[in-house]
């Protein structure tokens, strides 16, 4: 049996939303609630059976659970204040900055990035291919860069990387998360991001599209790819697909934006209203942009998602009437 703890704390480390092997049930101590969990590591290699304290049953939930624990120790959140936490993800956005640059000129070829949907993971690409962009139009160069959304068919993502084959030609694959579970996509994918000096993608099986669009049975691909997934790749648990995501991390970089927990979504969000962005195009006053991030932290664990797209959506509710939480506990929760 496994065993979602909501809030707890074992030690100095804050547990929040997290799943564990069970191996006692709920106890009442002289400090409050407790189970008994195999931790897998995550508060140390030295400490694998734990009691972790979570005040009241409420707190918990026994059953199986389609999340399960990383498979390391390593878990910065725990230990991180406020502060720390948010440096840490605007050094991952910095990182991700600085990839897409490389990956415009064609020092990288290939990177993944993961995280959690609703969080920017795409904005900071598509500002750092847009300021690219512009370059080229005013040296009257053709656009080299393109964002493919959506789900693909294999023989698509063999024409597509054929359309962009030549060199400084940049490929975004955003929510085609498909693909990855496709073993025909990932086995062209794992061709194109290959890190051999030359990359030949094979399309071995005679097709109609592929006579009609002119696209020929086999190409070198020089261009660079750049797939941005809500996948984390560490938390699959089907071996078969594993071994395939291991191969595409063995290929090209991979970076995991590092927004593991509700808290982190949450700073996230804060940061992002920091920078003055987020309601830019709202007609009121800062303090009002405090109130809907308050508000979604205190409701958290009922929105259906903690996103930016989450702090637009009650954002717009308050240009409809002052009872916007009304709305927004009816419209945006569980």
């Amino acid at each position: 049996m496994q065993v979602l703890i909501r809030q707890g704390k074992y030690r100095n480390f804050v547990v929040e939303d997290t799943v564990f092997q069970l191996v006692k049930g709920y106890k009442q101590g002289k400090l409050g609630g407790f189970v008994t969990v195999r931790s897998r590591g995550m508060f140390g290699p030295e400490h694998d059976v734990v009691r972790i304290r979570v005040g009241e049953r409420d707190n918990i939930e026994i059953g199986q659970f389609e999340e399960s624990l990383p498979e390391f120790f390593d878990s910065p959140t725990a230990t991180e204040d406020d502060e720390q936490v948010m440096e840490r993800i605007a050094k991952r956005f910095k990182i991700l900055d600085d990839m897409t640059r490389a990956t415009i000129s064609g020092d990288i070829r290939a990177m993944i990035v993961s995280g959690p949907p609703g969080v920017g993971k795409s904005y900071g690409i598509e500002k750092q291919l847009e300021i690219a962009g512009l370059f080229n139009q005013l040296s009257d160069r053709e656009n080299r860069y393109e964002f493919v959304k959506g789900a693909m068919s294999p023989i698509s993502l063999y024409c597509k990387l054929f359309q962009r084959s030549e060199s400084n030609n940049v490929i975004v694959f955003d929510d085609c998360d498909s693909v990855l579970l496709d073993d025909v996509s990932l086995n062209i994918l794992k061709a194109a991001l290959d890190s051999k000096k030359t990359r030949r993608i094979h399309w071995h099986t005679s097709s109609y599209k592929l006579d009609h669009e002119g696209v020929p049975d086999n190409f070198e691909f020089r261009g660079s790819v750049i797939f941005v997934t809500n996948m984390k790749f560490e938390n699959v648990r089907s071996k078969k697909l594993a071994d395939h995501l291991e191969a595409l991390q063995s290929r090209c970089h991979y970076l995991d934006l590092t927004l593991d927990t509700m808290r982190d979504k949450i700073l996230r969000i804060r940061q992002i209203f920091n920078t003055g962005e987020l309601f830019r195009d709202y007609d009121f006053s800062p303090e009002m942009g405090e109130v809907i991030i308050d508000f979604m932290q205190e409701n958290c664990k009922q929105l259906r998602e903690v996103s930016l797209r989450m702090a637009l959506k009650i954002a717009d509710l308050t240009k409809i009437s002052d009872d916007w939480r009304e709305l927004a506990k009816n419209t945006c929760m569980k």
